[in-house]
C-alpha cells in the first residue's frame, strides 16, 4: 500500500493574503437557537497513519479533483467568518500532509488581525509538527491538539499501524518551543492503553499540556469491533477520582469537552463524551468535508453541498443561500449508540473524511 506523504501531493499555487470587502451579514443560528461560532474544516481525507479505531488499513480516498483547492478553502472560510464563525479548527485526515496547507494558514491569519477570528487552530497527529511548528505560531496559531493514544513506543506502533512514536514527540517538543499551547487527545480504548491514562495524565501534566479523554466514535468500518475498543469515560472519572482529587471546571475552548482541574498535578483533563453523555444540548459547531460537504451534526448524516454554490459563481450569494438552508437543518442532537446489537456503524462515513 502506497501512503500519501506531503511531497506526494501535486504541487496547488500559494494563496494571496488579500481578502476581498465584505458586508454585514446576519450570524448563523439553528432552529433551536444556537450560534454557530465554531467550524471544524478538514482539508484532506488522507493520513499518514491508520489508527486501528480511525482508518481501516486499506483504505480508499477522494480522488483530488474533488477536493475543494486551497483558494477554494480560504473562500469558504472567509464566508463563514463573515456569518458569525469565531473558531476555525483546521482538521483531516492529517491536516500538515496536505500540499502548501501553510499558504492557507498563512491567507486565514489575516482574519486574526483584524479581530474577525478569535482563533485559528488545528488538530494534528504530530508528524509534521517538528517541520511546521514554528510556521504555525508564525500565522497567528497559539494552540493546537496533537492526538497521541500511548507513551509506549512500540503500542503506539500498533494503533497507528504506521506511526512513529519518537517523530511524534520531537513535533511535540518543536511545538513547545515555538510558544504553542498543546492538548494531547487520547482515545480510550478497553485493553488497549486504558492501562496508560495515568501515565500519559502525569506525562502530559508535567510539560504543562492538558489532557483529553475521548471515547470511540463509532463512525466507518475499520475492520474491529468497536463494542470492543469501548471504555465508558464515566468508569475512567471514576477510577481517576480514587486517586486524584478532581475538581469540575468552568474551562472551555468551544469545544464538546468537558474538563475537570486535577489538584495532585495542577492540570486538567478533559472528558469527551458522545455515547455515556450526550453534549449536543450547547452545540456551536460545525463541521466542513474537505469536498465541501457541510455536516450540521457529526452524528446525522443529512449533509449539505458547499462545493457546488462556491463552484457556480463568483458570488457568495448562493453560498450564503445553501448556509442559511443548511442551519435550519441542524438536529437538536445526534444518533450515536454502540453495542454488539448493532451490525454497523452509527454513521456510515470515517472521522478522517468529516474531519476530526
Amino acid at each position: 500500500m502506497t501512503l500519501l506523504m506531503p511531497n506526494d501531493a501535486k504541487s496547488e499555487p500559494e494563496l494571496s493574503q488579500t481578502g476581498l470587502p465584505t458586508e454585514q451579514r446576519k450570524p448563523l443560528i439553528d432552529p433551536f437557537g444556537r450560534r454557530v461560532s465554531y467550524v471544524r474544516l478538514s482539508v484532506t481525507d488522507r493520513c499518514d497513519m491508520r489508527c486501528t479505531y480511525c482508518m481501516a488499513e486499506e483504505m480508499q480516498f477522494l480522488p483530488r479533483a474533488e477536493l475543494l483547492t486551497l483558494e477554494e478553502l480560504n473562500r469558504l472560510c472567509t464566508a463563514l467568518i463573515e456569518r458569525g464563525v469565531e473558531i476555525l479548527r483546521i482538521t483531516g485526515g492529517e491536516p500538515l500532509i496536505r500540499q502548501n496547507i501553510m499558504s492557507l494558514f498563512k491567507a486565514l491569519s489575516r482574519h486574526l488581525s483584524t479581530g474577525a477570528l478569535r482563533e485559528l487552530t488545528l488538530t494534528t497527529n504530530g508528524s509534521q509538527l517538528a517541520r511546521f511548528a514554528s510556521p504555525l505560531a508564525d500565522c497567528g496559531v497559539r494552540r493546537i491538539n496533537v492526538s497521541l493514544d500511548s507513551l509506549n513506543a512500540d503500542k503506539y506502533h500498533a494503533i497507528t499501524r504506521f506511526g512513529h512514536h519518537a517523530e511524534v514527540l520531537a513535533g511535540i517538543e518543536a511545538a513547545r518551543k515555538a510558544g504553542l499551547k498543546i492538548k494531547i487527545n487520547m482515545v480510550a480504548l478497553r485493553g488497549v492503553n486504558d492501562d496508560e491514562i495515568v501515565p500519559m495524565l502525569e506525562w502530559a501534566h508535567g510539560y504543562g499540556m492538558d489532557l483529553t479523554l475521548i471515547e470511540v466514535m463509532p463512525m466507518g468500518t475499520i475492520g474491529a469491533d468497536r463494542a470492543d475498543q469501548y471504555l465508558p469515560l464515566t468508569q475512567v472519572r471514576s477510577d481517576l477520582e480514587s486517586r486524584y482529587t478532581l475538581k469540575t471546571s468552568s474551562h472551555k475552548t468551544g469545544g464538546p469537552a468537558r474538563y475537570a482541574e486535577v489538584q495532585e498535578t495542577g492540570g486538567r483533563i478533559g472528558f469527551i463524551t458522545p455515547l455515556t453523555h450526550n453534549f449536543c444540548e450547547g452545540c456551536n459547531r460545525v463541521r466542513v468535508t474537505c469536498k465541501g460537504t457541510l455536516f450540521m451534526c457529526l452524528g446525522q448524516e443529512d449533509a449539505a453541498d458547499l462545493r457546488a454554490p462556491l463552484r457556480a459563481s463568483t458570488s457568495d450569494d448562493l453560498l450564503h443561500q445553501t448556509l442559511d438552508e443548511a442551519i435550519l437543518r441542524k438536529p437538536k442532537g445526534h444518533d450515536f449508540d454502540i453495542g454488539r446489537h448493532h451490525a454497523h456503524p452509527a454513521v456510515p462515513r470515517h472521522m478522517s473524511m468529516t474531519g476530526g
